[in-house]
């Protein structure tokens, strides 16, 4: 199993200081304040510094633990390849120049970071065009009640393609009729089973990859899946995977290392600790004579 990114620091309290301690007055000057240094101020409170890295990368917390943030922070400083937009900053450079990173070997020219955002996209496109094929599937059921129910005259050769369509409508079932003239529906996957294709397609070989909250929009049963491509591409195919979640489906992946951004120092922790997990095993367990 392959290791691209090593270990990843962060600014240290003391460079958070002296960022303050030297904060240019044209930044205040944009309206922006000492308390709101963005990303500056989140990972010092949790005495969080240096991570190792290794093929499989979990980043757990609630809301507004910095999940996100980590991931956006690596993804920058390491210049991946991302779509989605993220909460950029005046001072998200500064803040970059203040990291460190090691790197096991050069990283793969595949490596990116993919976020939900990525997901809901395809997913509200795809939707968008399948709109758009249902409105052309409506006016087609017009157009053929009309060529059924009109009498048509062949004056000339200009009128062929409408005498062609007539006939057609006169011969064939409106469903036949129809699906010949439809553009196809991108496909007739739900939105999970899309956003699982999402990722089978997208994860290639020899790569890294930042994942933020993937398991987004997939049912239990398709999470469970998706844990199980990403542990077999992290064994055989070489891919190497820092994630956020908050599924316990993916936090249970065999071999991974589990940082919990909730607890103060951040450590590392197995998924059976997890404050979320917990919740669901005494949910479960509770409820246990109902099984």
């Amino acid at each position: 199993m392959k290791t691209y990114l090593e270990s990843f620091a962060l600014a240290s309290r003391s460079d958070e200081d002296s960022f303050v301690l030297n904060y240019p007055y044209q930044l205040e000057m944009q309206c922006y304040s000492h308390t709101n240094v963005y990303p500056f101020k989140i990972f010092p409170q949790k005495r969080l510094k240096t991570l190792s890295f290794e093929p499989i990368t979990i980043l757990y917390g609630g809301n507004g633990s910095g999940k996100s943030t980590l991931l956006n922070i690596i993804a920058q400083k390491l210049k991946l390849s991302r779509t989605a937009p993220f909460n950029d900053t005046p001072y998200f450079v500064s803040y970059l120049e203040y990291c460190e990173f090691s790197l096991a070997g050069a990283l793969p020219k595949e490596s990116r970071l993919i976020a939900s955002d990525d997901v809901f996209d395809l997913l509200l496109d795809r939707r968008s065009i399948n709109q758009k094929i249902d409105r052309k599937r409506n006016l087609l059921f017009e157009e053929y009640a009309e060529m059924r129910g009109m009498e048509y005259r062949f004056d000339s050769l200009s009128d062929y393609a409408d005498l062609k369509r007539r006939n057609d409508a006169k011969r064939q079932t409106k469903s036949v009729y129809t699906a010949a003239r439809l553009p196809k529906e991108l496909n007739g996957m739900s939105n999970g089973e899309s956003a699982f294709s999402y990722f089978t397609n997208e994860i290639k070989e020899d790569a890294l990859y930042l994942l933020d909250e993937p398991e987004n929009s997939l049912s239990p049963k398709l999470q469970t899946e998706l844990a199980a491509f990403l542990a077999d591409s992290a064994r055989f195919y070489g891919c190497q995977f820092i994630i956020s979640t908050h599924s316990p489906f993916l936090l249970a992946m065999k071999g991974a290392k589990i940082y919990d951004l909730d607890s103060v120092p951040v450590t590392s922790k197995p998924w059976t600790e997890l404050e979320n997990v917990r919740e669901y095993y005494e949910f479960f367990k509770m409820h246990e004579r109902e099984f």
